[in-house]
């Protein structure tokens, strides 16, 4: 009884085994297909590397290329998930290198310097001897200060052309202020047309008062020569 015991045990562990080559050989045969088809600039395909996660879904390098294949195909934002994925547990220095690298070149693609810049130093903290990485990164800390002071420029133009425009809006709430007031002045007082109109009907008024009694007199006087010229028996033409 115990002899079929420890050989059905064996007989497991063997199964377990077979099955465990058979999926690492599975693995690599996708990663390998997958290889040829990306290093063929003519045709890209993501199917195989897929395939091998299905197979191994801890396996980085199987996310590493197919973020990379991703990448070929401007799908950054997938190619992107693939990298922060196999970053999180790959633990070789070289691949961890090759995994932040890439991810700076994707944030630097989408002018997310600032991010940019921190993946290219983790790269260099796993492989500081990378030339091109340490490039990236000089390149992508000029293009963050240029970012950063168009951003400063652009606040400095906002914030001018606020203070003009308040500046205006105080200038024009002052006239209205000023107008409502002259409005005012002019309903409280009479037009100064119409105060010339009455002085000139006074005047008028005067001169005809005057002229009506001017009027008077000379008939009076009138009156009396002709009364004298009567009383005399003689005529008088007027001159």
């Amino acid at each position: 009884m115990h002899m079929l015991r420890s050989k059905y045990i064996l007989f497991t562990i063997f199964l377990l085994s077979v099955a465990s080559v058979s999926a690492q050989k599975a693995e690599r045969d996708y990663i390998r297909k997958g290889n040829r088809l990306f290093n063929d600039s003519v045709f890209v395909d993501e199917v195989n590397y897929r395939k091998a996660l299905e197979v191994n879904p801890k396996s980085t390098v199987s996310m590493y290329n197919l973020g990379n294949t991703l990448s070929q195909q401007q799908k950054f934002q997938d190619a992107m998930e693939q990298y922060v994925a196999a970053g999180k547990i790959e633990k070789d220095k070289m691949k961890l290198a090759h995994i932040y690298h890439n991810m700076g070149v994707l944030f630097q693609a989408g002018k997310d310097y600032a991010k940019a810049v921190e993946a290219y130093k983790m790269s260099l903290r796993n492989n500081p001897a990378d030339d091109e990485t340490r490039y990236n990164l000089a390149l992508a800390q000029k293009m963050l200060k240029d970012q950063q002071q168009n951003q400063d420029q652009n606040q400095d133009q906002n914030k001018d052309q606020q203070q003009k425009q308040d500046q205006q809006q105080d200038k024009n709430k002052d006239k209205q202020n000023d107008q409502k007031q002259d409005e005012k002045k002019d309903q409280q007082q009479p037009p100064k047309s119409e105060k010339k109109d009455n002085q000139m009907s006074k005047e008028n008024a005067e001169q005809l008062l005057n002229s009506v009694m001017q009027d008077e007199k000379d008939v009076q006087d009138k009156v009396k020569k002709q009364q004298k010229v009567l009383q005399g028996g003689r005529l008088e033409k007027d001159w």
